[in-house]
């Protein structure tokens, strides 16, 4: 008997198959039929029918088509549904569901990112009476916002015409759905009103006498609003108010926050900031369809146009109920003001290191030289403090402070490190990817124009450092043999540093984690350079009596400049370089191979044991180690430039889709000049965005 056959019949033998989708699905809808049944537990199921077997299961639309088809075909189900979820919504508290649901709460960032790794270890109980509440316990997966999302609007507007006709309203408490509708605008506009004038929103408002009376009306036009719209209720119909006047205040108030946002580019943010502007705009918005959703029938809206726009409005809470616990849709909400932020920083840096001309190309050649002398210095530095034989903790703090200071003055001279360059160059392309229109060719030529201007720049700056660091170590080594009678570097530790470089061992995996860090420290001297601004650092610093004392005011002023013009560039180089000095520390304490390779370091290194072994090292040897130098290089480069792009298109929500076209302009310009790739061409190229 086939294999398959005696599945089937050892099921039907020793158990009952599981029910297909449809079937499933069929008869959680007949348990409608039964009026005395739990509408809670009715809906959990039907929407366990729903629900993918898995993520890669695509019959969740079909299955939801053949739900509205079945509601609507059959007139006795139809209705004993639409009692069941009618009585369900009308039962409930609404209140928190209007105000809270797809709405960051008050608590403030870190408050919340801990409520929701404590959920993941300790989940919340549910109070059932609670809409909000119910929600979680209906879709009860927190993966459940992945097949909503999918399902067309289209279905989801029919299902709710199934749901509500206009005579179904009549089964509802409306007037108890409409008063919590109303306590919710109420107090959703007291809250915008204290959120715009907190001191940290208003501090970074543009025009602050202007701007804080709109959130002081909103507030009271809500009150009005609410006020007239309760006497409407009762009976007074001249009192009903369309809300027109409330919803041109909301757009002003709305006006300011979209103005704060920009000014947040220029001035920088923080996390407090972002969190309070993304609350306050959440707020705004819940207030105009509370008001629309109240005021249809006002307006005169038609019945379908009014189902549409609740369609919408319960679609979207619904996912973002659902996504309430998922840390990643949390981070997603507020990092824009912030990522962005950093991301300009890191571009307006990058566009330093392009070379547009041959003065440019010049200029970061010596650039380049200059720091491969600092780096063949810090590589013998480290050498010598890995041979003490210190604590583990102390030989780790030894190699921070050599990269790390070393780092720091290389940019504080003016010179540039070849790998720090992706990450920032990466931001640019970005800014510039975010404004392509692939069907312009002058756009593909611009940005073709700046692929190769980043291309020279990065060969300029790998060649500098390479090709001084190297010599600078055999120099050194040289100096070393015929001063003290011995190279720096023992035959044994050149062996050491040969194996380090060696393709097949552990040498791109190191490689791709400096590649990492190379891609943070990019990331922290945005973040850095946004605090400096955001905070006043300059200023800040030119205030310090003591300060003022030893140098005067005016010189107390330049320092706070100089220092708040360059603190993302010092503490991005300084931490990177302590990421660089213990990684070897942490992977020892966790018993991991984990270590770092930088082309600029490797490259002193083979110069250094070269040196080590006595000048005379065998050609295939060396030829091995420089191809070495060269994947190190490559994977360094690759691994920051990758992860710096993917954040800057991420950080701008720019979904590029164009790659083919992008490609082939690119291999067009190869073909035509490839020689605009190594060096620049011969006039000065002005390159828009570079």
């Amino acid at each position: 008997m086939p294999l398959k056959s005696l599945i089937s019949h050892l099921a039907r033998r020793f158990g009952k198959q599981r029910p297909s989708g449809d079937q499933r699905l069929l008869k959680a809808l007949e348990n409608f039929r039964n009026p005395d049944a739990s509408e809670l537990d009715l809906l959990r199921r039907l929407i366990a029918a729903l629900r993918p077997d898995d993520a890669g299961d695509e019959q969740c639309n079909r299955r939801y088509a053949l739900m509205l088809e079945r509601l609507e075909n059959d007139e006795s189900l139809r209705t004993a549904f639409r009692h069941h979820v009618i009585h369900f919504i009308g039962s409930r508290r609404l209140l928190s569901f209007f105000t809270d649901s797809g709405i960051l709460p008050g608590t403030g960032f870190f408050s919340e990112w801990w409520r929701i790794l404590g959920n993941r270890l300790l989940p919340e109980v549910p109070d059932e009476r609670r809409m909000k509440d119910c929600l979680h316990l209906i879709f009860s997966d927190r993966n459940d916002w992945r097949w909503l999302e999918t399902v067309p609007a289209e279905l989801s507007h029919r299902f709710w015409e199934i749901l509500a006709p206009p005579e179904s309203f009549r089964e509802m408490d409306r007037r108890g759905v409409q008063e919590q509708m109303l306590d919710a605008l109420l107090l959703l506009a007291h809250r915008v009103s204290g959120l715009g004038l907190e001191g940290e929103l208003m501090r970074a408002s543009p025009n602050l006498d202007d701007d804080s009376p709109r959130f002081v009306a909103l507030s009271a036009e809500a009150l009005e609003f609410v006020r007239g719209f309760r006497a409407g209720l009762d009976g007074d119909e001249s009192r009903f108010d369309k809300g027109d006047q409330l919803l041109v205040i909301v757009d002003q108030c709305q006006d300011t926050l979209n103005r704060i946002r920009k000014r947040a580019l220029t001035i920088g943010t923080s996390l407090h900031l972002s969190y309070v502007l993304t609350r306050s705009e959440q707020s705004l918005t819940r207030i105009t369809e509370l008001t629309r959703i109240l005021t249809a029938g006002l307006r005169e809206v038609p019945h379908e146009e009014a189902i549409r726009d609740w369609s919408t409005f319960a679609r979207e809470v619904f996912l973002a109920e659902n996504r309430r616990h998922s840390l990643r849709h949390y981070m997603q909400q507020l990092s824009g003001v912030l990522a962005v932020r950093v991301t300009e920083n890191a571009a307006r840096s990058g566009e330093h290191y392009i070379c547009e001309n041959r003065a440019d190309y010049r200029r970061m050649w010596f650039s380049a030289a200059g720091a491969g002398v600092f780096i063949g210095i810090m590589a013998l530095l480290k050498i010598k403090a890995a041979a003490l034989g210190a604590p583990l903790f102390v030989e780790a703090f030894l190699f921070s402070m050599i990269y790390g200071l070393g780092f720091v003055a290389i940019f504080l001279l003016g010179f540039t490190v070849a790998t720090k360059q992706p990450a920032m160059t990466a931001q640019t392309l970005a800014g510039l990817l975010d404004d392509l229109k692939p069907t312009r060719q002058a756009d593909l030529d611009r940005l073709a124009d700046v692929a190769a201007a980043v291309s020279r720049s990065q060969l300029a700056a790998i060649g500098g450092n390479v090709m001084v660091a190297l010599p600078v170590a055999m120099v050194v080594s040289l100096a070393f043999a015929l001063i003290a009678g011995s190279p720096p570097v023992s035959s044994d530790k050149a062996g050491h540093l040969m194996a380090d470089l060696d393709p097949l061992s552990w040498a791109i995996p190191h490689a791709a984690i400096a590649g990492f860090y190379l891609f943070l420290s990019g990331l922290i001297s945005g973040y850095f350079d946004n605090r400096a601004a955001y905070a006043s650092i300059g200023p800040r610093i030119a205030r310090l009596g003591w300060l003022q004392r030893l140098a005067g005011k005016v010189r107390a002023a330049r320092i706070g400049n100089y220092i708040e013009s360059r603190l993302g560039g010092i503490m991005g180089n300084f931490l990177f370089g302590c990421m660089l000095g213990s990684t070897g520390m942490v992977g020892t304490l966790l018993g991991l191979p984990l270590d770092i390779r930088h082309i600029a370091f490797s490259s002193a290194n083979l110069g250094y044991a070269f040196g080590g072994f006595g000048f005379s090292m065998a050609w295939q040897t060396l030829l091995w180690g420089a191809l070495g130098v060269a994947l190190i290089g490559l994977t360094n480069l690759g691994v920051s430039f990758a992860l710096a792009l993917r954040t800057a298109m991420g950080a701008r929500r720019i979904a590029f889709a164009h790659w083919g076209p992008l490609l082939a302009a690119l291999g067009r310009r190869f073909r035509q000049r490839p020689g605009s790739f190594v060096r620049p061409p011969a006039s000065p190229r002005r390159n828009g965005g570079a």
